[in-house]
């Protein structure tokens, strides 16, 4: 029996285990690091060891630190959680020295799908099927483009040792290989410290379907049905469902079998997932086996009503599985979907900063939200960018479609950019409701799902006149003299004496210049806008008082709002509206600024051009890493690189000047 618990991670899933731990009268134990000394899951856990530094090198992945921390605590046990050291061979065998149950497979298991090369051949001698590739150990450039030819482009090259998309590119032609080699091979030793690579052939269109097993000390084994993970973007996941959308019983039998092979043939105990590609015909490929529990694994619990955490805790104590083959059922459809701090129309790069507000949507009726945050922490460059995960159950996929459209609707969130309403734009595609998805999904309709333009409406227009109206209002309310509060210049209703009060403020909106004036009467505010059209440049907005309602023209909407450090976010039925106050239009400057600026706080990788250099559109120049991605700056147009303001190696701040860039003149 486990008395008490170290979970060897942070966020969301820290505080998953802290919650189930907790229902089963277990102690929690959470470690942490400099960055992560006010995070959510040190609050819950019922005691908490300090690391070290906030670089996961310098703490979650110090494997001694951690180790400490468990024989410091007298905890009986330790559960990894995922990424970080729940696949890591050495510590798993470090637990089992000290006599610290590692809630996960064996050490063997580990080790033996901890290669991807040395898991396709045992996946073959257990007859379980093989995407055509190359997985042996010699990794001479030349051999490892021969095997390329052989297999025929396009072809995928994955980090051996790898997971979550890192080290892995996708090879359209000869001409591409080295170069995605080379990027691939950086990616992965600054990942996982190994960059030795395999090939497959890539399968054009596949969908990305996984099964979930689970496997006891006694030999036991069952599998608990499949998800969907078609939805992708760098290879990660966006999308994941369960049971997939078109499966037969058939189909799931013959893959359900063919993942307890594998995980037979390792011997493997706990949690596991055993991905595969599927193809139109029915045929399907062995991809790789996650040893951990997965992020996804919430939908697999909506579905079958069982807990999958308090499970790993049963087993790892030695229990039997609390259920057969037999006693298992699907009950209903699950979605979930990741919301991150990112901008989906500028390549999903990931957003620093602090949350100023977080605000999930209510839990229940089929409505759940696993995150490791709250308002006021700060998303940072250390760590994955995830915010929470959002699972909808419901009887049918259609309703749990409709209530993951909903609870994406209501989340509301400020500080960073995020990917709430390209989620949306993804799940309300015509393909996606119709269950026509593949790994491909996202590009295949691109022009529908990424880089939307997003204009000013009438709503939005209001939402601002509202919000800038409500800020003077509450400026003229502080600043109003104590010694005489009846006086109606101090009302806080902009009164003027015989005059209405008139003000127009320009703001930018997603690179959008605007000028919206607003005069207040009474309770109403009449609004009007230059960057609408003649027909709907107009109209009228009053906030309830007391409450997060407006009337727009009428209308009873929802409203909040949010001030940032340059201007604001409203919140208004559903949309959010972010948009910055410019100052007022004192005649432009013929200075131009050339130069390239960080997107974002992160360490310089590589520069890729010497000084002076002439370069054209597009170009590569730097490769810098952040949140445990690589991101290629590029020039932003011909011309010539005069000098880098970075060095290799250098951790800069987001929006600093990192190349003296002159364009090309026209």
């Amino acid at each position: 029996m486990i008395r008490k618990l170290l979970i060897a991670n942070r966020g969301e899933i820290a505080c998953r285990i802290i919650k189930t731990a907790r229902r089963l009268g277990v102690a929690t134990v959470a470690v942490y690091s400099d960055a992560d000394a006010d995070a959510l899951h040190v609050q819950m856990a019922d005691e908490s060891v300090h690391l070290g530094a906030a670089p996961a090198r310098e703490s979650y992945l110090d494997a001694t630190k951690v180790l400490d921390a468990a024989k410091q605590t007298g905890a009986d046990a330790i559960h990894p959680g995922y990424g970080f050291l729940s696949e890591n061979a050495e510590f798993c065998r470090a637990c089992d020295n000290a006599g610290i149950i590692f809630v996960g497979p064996p050490t063997g298991a580990i080790e033996a799908m901890g290669s991807k090369s040395a898991a396709k051949r045992i996946m073959e001698e257990a007859s379980v099927p093989l995407v055509p590739g190359y997985h042996g150990t010699n990794q001479n450039e030349d051999l490892l483009e021969g095997h390329a030819n052989r297999i025929g482009y396009p072809v995928l090259l994955k980090a051996a040792a790898g997971g979550g998309g890192k080290g892995m590119r996708r090879v359209d032609s000869v001409s591409e290989f080295h170069e995605a080699l080379a990027a691939a091979k950086r990616e992965a030793m600054n990942a996982f410290n190994d960059d030795i690579m395999l090939l497959e052939r890539y399968v054009v269109s596949p969908r990305h379907v996984e099964i979930q097993v689970f496997c006891d000390q006694q030999g036991n084994g069952i599998y608990l049905f499949e998800r969907d993970c078609s939805v992708q973007r760098r290879h990660q996941k966006v999308v994941e469902e369960a049971p997939a959308p078109g499966m037969t019983a058939e189909l799931r039998a013959r893959m359900g079998d063919a993942a307890l092979r594998a995980a037979h043939a390792i011997g493997y105990v706990g949690a596991g997932t055993v991905e595969f590609l599927l193809d139109a015909s029915g045929a399907f490929y062995f991809m790789e086996m996650n040893t951990r529990l997965q992020v996804e694994h919430p939908v697999t619990e909506m579905i079958t009503d069982q807990d999958l955490v308090a499970w790993q805790l049963a087993v790892a104590a030695g229990e039997p599985l609390p259920l057969g083959q037999d006693d298992l059922q699907i009950n209903g459809h699950a979605m979930e979907v990741r919301i991150y701090a990112e901008d989906p129309d500028n390549d999903f790069l990931p957003s620093t900063g602090v949350l100023l507000r977080h605000q999930p949507p209510a839990e229940g009726e089929g409505v759940r939200v696993d995150t490791g945050v709250q308002a006021g922490d700060e998303i940072s460059v250390h760590y994955d960018p995830m915010i929470a995960k959002l699972i909808c159950h419901g009887r049918t996929r259609k309703e749990a479609l409709a209530k993951l459209d909903r609870a994406l609707r209501d989340y509301q969130i400020a500080g960073v950019r995020h990917n709430i309403e390209f989620l949306r734009r993804v799940i309300n595609h015509e393909a996606f409701v119709c269950g026509r998805v593949s790994t491909h999904f996202i590009e295949d309709y691109e022009a529908q799902v990424l880089h939307q333009e997003q204009a000013l409406t009438p709503l939005k227009c209001a939402a601002i006149a509202a919000y800038l109206h409500q800020c003077e209002v509450r400026n003229l309310c502080v600043s109003a003299p104590q010694r005489d509060p009846f006086s109606p210049w101090h009302s806080g209703n902009n009164w003027r004496n015989a005059l209405a009060g008139s003000r127009t403020q320009t703001v930018d909106y997603r690179g959008h210049h605007a000028q919206i004036r607003f005069v207040a009467e009474g309770d109403s505010l009449h609004w009007t806008c230059d960057a609408l059209s003649e027909e709907k440049n107009s109209g009228e907005v009053r906030l309830l008082p007391g409450c997060d309602i407006a009337l727009v023209d009428g209308r009873r909407v929802n409203f909040s709002a949010v001030d940032t450090r340059d201007g604001g976010v409203v919140f208004i039925e559903g949309t959010q509206v972010e948009f910055k106050l410019l100052p007022p239009d004192i005649g432009e400057s013929n200075d131009q600024a050339h130069g390239l600026d960080a997107p974002m706080n992160g360490t310089i990788i590589s520069l890729l051009v010497e000084p002076g250099s002439t370069v054209e559109k597009d170009q590569p120049l730097l490769v810098m890493e952040a949140m445990k991605m690589e991101h290629t700056l590029r020039a932003p147009g011909a011309g010539t690189v005069h000098q880098f303001f970075c060095a290799e190696g250098e951790l800069v701040d987001g929006g600093s000047l990192l190349v003296d860039f002159a364009a090309e003149a026209q």
